[in-house]
């Protein structure tokens, strides 16, 4: 009688199955563990391809109360991002951050300009008018990436287990591009904690 060895589709094609997927918290705080906001925390998987971050819409920095809002916006590159202004003053907004610079010349209350972010990284913004108006955009390339709540917690759901690389990215974070970093090895659902000190805004800023 004949033997008749199935083979799964994946070995043939010399592919290794998928790696279960686990479940990765962060708590980010600061020396006195006072939670941190508004930090930017992404996984990028370490010797395999990581997923992008999926492009979607609506995303948008508004200008009202002569203030950026939100402070801190986490997009996917090649993201549209719109600018509407929301004060019965005109703005400017710029930046001159190596991952997109740009300029929109003065427009008044109910306009609107837009924006594409194509080069993953941390943008600043301002406004040529008013100083005390910054805000930051992180561009990512990674579908693991948000940025913790006023707990100073995120949860990244679907990283799959194996070698991962954790940064942390706030803008006024005492460190080399204002970004930690640290690698692991996921094996289940776990839980990671950052202690930070942060540098003070600029005084023209009252942003934290």
């Amino acid at each position: 009688m004949r033997k008749v060895v199935l083979l799964s589709s994946t070995l043939l094609l010399g592919m290794a199955p998928p790696s279960p997927v686990a479940g990765l918290s962060v708590a980010v705080r600061g020396p006195n563990g006072r939670p941190i906001a508004n930090a930017v925390v992404t996984v990028h998987l370490v010797g395999r391809p990581t997923p992008p971050a999926r492009v979607g819409g609506g995303y948008a920095v508004r200008q009202q109360n002569i203030q950026f809002n939100p402070f801190v916006l986490v997009v996917p590159v090649n993201a549209d991002v719109s600018f509407p202004n929301f004060d019965q003053i005109r703005h400017q907004v710029y930046s001159f951050s190596p991952a997109k610079r740009f300029e929109l010349k003065l427009y008044a209350r109910e306009q609107n300009r837009t924006v594409r972010f194509d080069r993953a990284g941390a943008v600043s913004l301002g406004c040529n008018i008013h100083d005390q108006m910054t805000a930051f955009l992180y561009v990512t390339d990674s579908a693991f990436t948000a940025k913790t709540d006023a707990s100073g917690n995120v949860t990244l759901a679907g990283v799959p287990e194996g070698a991962i690389s954790i940064s942390v990215w706030h803008p006024y974070l005492r460190a080399p591009a204002n970004q930690l970093s640290r690698q692991i090895t996921l094996s289940t659902s776990a839980r990671e904690s950052f202690t930070v000190s942060l540098r003070a805004p600029p005084a023209a800023s009252s942003s934290y």
